[in-house]
């Protein structure tokens, strides 16, 4: 079996499992979706009654107590639906907005938020960025200020994934005039809460089946008790939640590759020129071969970082790096695929262009490749 340091059969099993629902409830739909820049709500409810978006949590909550590569298998086969758009939005469910309230809510707020986005009855969304401030999360500008019980937020967030059907954001705000770090915190807030809007729905190159928004905060109140964590420690939290929203970009850059790979060697084997497949050619023989082994390396890399991971270390220089290499090398291949299918691969017609547009903003979203190198940088005191 490969990988066996890191999957064991029920690994295997579950991948099945997951290739099944994709092919049946996901795939077929695909072009439907991206032509509407939205997916139905009802496919957060349809993976939450199968388990989908809790293997990782444990039963108590309403996980299904599983391991953490659980969530890796499910992120690459996700990924080979035909779309990026649908896996980054359940990805932003179970590897972004999720973990941070399991790790630092409270009973309370795991009931009232993590449960329900388990069940897939609430779908949640996380707000980081800001029209001025994306890497820098040190300087966004987002406010609550505290009255009383409650506190009133002020601001505007943008490229929010989810933002359009979300039930609920996970917000980064400033709640102090200290700079930098210190005066950040984190709130759950309903988007039901007066105040409350959708700005406008983006329109993206890509991952156009998800739908991604500007957020508005006017004056919207929000109870103490949906402070997440500590008062002051939010960037450090968010900081935290980064390094597993990175991990999961890796998992589904791997996943998106394995499905550009697929496309051009079946398009080679089945193009015809000068009378014979052009997969026989040695310029795209070789092509293939240099596809398929940078695919293996960054995979190999991206479950030896997640297995130190899954025991509970944050190697943030390996987290950078299995990122920074996976999503460049999915889009290393998924461009190599198009060209493999020379004309063909620039129609719309044919799936490898939207893997091709989709694989571009993993090197954006959840740290940029500026940001990875930076970190990784720093930490070999360069």
């Amino acid at each position: 079996m490969p990988y066996e340091p890191y999957l064991t059969e029920e690994h295997d099993q579950l991948r099945a499992t997951i290739q099944k629902f994709v092919e049946k409830e996901i795939s077929p739909y695909v072009d439907e979706w991206e032509a509407a820049g939205e997916f139905p709500r009802n496919l957060f409810e349809r993976m939450g009654e199968l388990g989908f978006l809790g293997f990782h949590y444990p039963e108590s909550v309403g996980g299904q107590g599983g391991d953490y590569f659980t969530k890796l298998v499910l992120a690459e086969e996700l990924n080979k639906c035909g779309c990026g758009g649908v896996p980054m939005a359940i990805a932003v469910q179970t590897d972004m907005a999720t973990p941070p309230i399991y790790k630092f809510g409270n009973a309370d707020q795991h009931e009232r938020f993590l449960t329900p986005a388990i069940r897939g009855e609430k779908i949640a969304a996380i707000g980081i960025t800001e029209t001025n401030n994306g890497s820098d999360v040190q300087g966004i500008q987002t406010r609550a200020r505290r009255d009383g019980d409650e506190w009133v937020i002020n601001g505007t967030k943008t490229f929010i994934t989810n933002g359009t059907k979300a039930d609920f954001v996970i917000l980064v705000t400033r709640t102090s005039d200290e700079p930098g770090a210190d005066g950040i915190s984190l709130f759950l807030v309903d988007t039901d809460t007066p105040g409350f809007s959708v700005g406008k729905k983006l329109d993206k190159v890509g991952m156009r089946s998800s739908d991604t928004a500007e957020l508005i905060f006017d004056q919207v109140r929000v109870p103490n008790e949906n402070l997440l964590g500590e008062e002051g420690k939010g960037f450090y939290q968010i900081m935290w939640q980064l390094q597993g929203e990175r991990m999961i970009g890796a998992a589904g850059a791997i996943g998106g590759a394995d499905f550009a790979y697929e496309q051009a060697l079946n398009y080679a084997r089945n193009r015809i020129a000068f009378e014979q497949p052009i997969s026989r050619f040695q310029v795209i023989s070789h092509l293939l071969a240099e596809m398929k082994t940078e695919m293996e390396v960054c995979r190999e890399l991206t479950y030896a970082t997640a297995y130190r991971f899954s025991k509970g270390e944050v190697p943030a220089k390996e987290i950078s790096m299995t990122k920074l290499s996976a999503v460049q090398m999915a889009h290393w291949v998924a461009d190599r695929a198009l060209q493999i299918h020379g004309g063909h691969g620039y129609m719309a017609e044919y799936p490898i262009e939207r893997n091709w547009r989709d694989s571009r903003l993993p090197r954006i979203g959840g740290g940029t490749d500026e940001i990875m190198k930076e970190i990784i940088a720093k930490q070999m005191e360069i």
